[in-house]
């Protein structure tokens, strides 16, 4: 566990904490193994009763916001399912896209397969967008700006591999013949900015994380 959880703080006020959530660090307790440390044990001994409104991928860093009553709870997850907040990520994805900007519409399924991964399917899959926008092009890998529009489970990953750029480090949708990156040896996704209305103030506000040291020194070293 954290010596100093407020670390990961980038905003706290009486309605909500905004926190940058390592790569490794569960959202939500484990389903098999309940004792593993999640964002919710970690933080509450410090902030008091803290509610989940969005979760991202354990693999996965960056953005994420907990509501710290139950009423901001409410006006949090309601935003969330009517699509009103609004994701940037930024991911590492092996090669090079042939386009500057692609939009993704491939209808997706949960559970589709005997890894339990998410999968294209136009027949039963349900309907999911996520666009993309080639920000860097490096040797061998690319940083994309990447909006997902739905909120599928594994959206960004399993668009990005059926379309034939992968997340770096992906262990699930990556290609098993290429090697994590010796600076990146873990899920190359930064969930980089959330924008919402704040429940007190009603008033729209971005939150920004920063790049973990990692996805910072794997750029830029790939810049020299």
């Amino acid at each position: 566990m954290l010596q100093y959880p407020e670390q990961l703080i980038l905003w706290s006020d009486d309605s909500l904490l905004a926190v940058n959530k390592p790569s490794g660090m569960l959202t939500l307790p484990d389903g098999y193994d309940r004792t593993l440390p999640h964002l919710r044990s970690i933080l509450e001994p410090t902030f008091g009763r803290l509610w989940i409104v969005h979760r991202l991928d354990r693999e996965t860093s960056g953005i994420i916001v907990l509501g710290r009553s139950a009423d901001a709870h409410r006006h949090l997850n309601t935003q969330f399912q009517e699509h009103r907040a609004s994701k940037l990520y930024h991911a590492l994805v092996a090669g090079q896209p042939t386009w500057e900007r692609y939009t993704a519409s491939d209808p997706l399924r949960q559970d589709g397969d005997r890894r339990h991964r998410t999968v294209v399917d136009p027949i039963t899959g349900k309907p999911a967008i996520t666009g993309f926008r080639v920000l860097r092009r490096l040797e061998g890998y690319s940083l994309l700006e990447v909006a997902p529009l739905t909120g599928r489970t594994h959206q960004i990953r399993t668009h990005l591999k059926h379309i034939g750029h992968p997340i770096l480090g992906d262990p699930l949708y990556g290609d098993p013949t290429q090697p994590c990156h010796a600076l990146l040896p873990r899920l190359g996704l930064h969930a980089l900015s959330l924008t919402l209305i704040h429940p007190k103030t009603e008033q729209p506000t971005t939150f920004e994380a920063p790049y973990p040291q990692d996805f910072t020194d794997l750029l830029e070293i790939s810049s020299r």
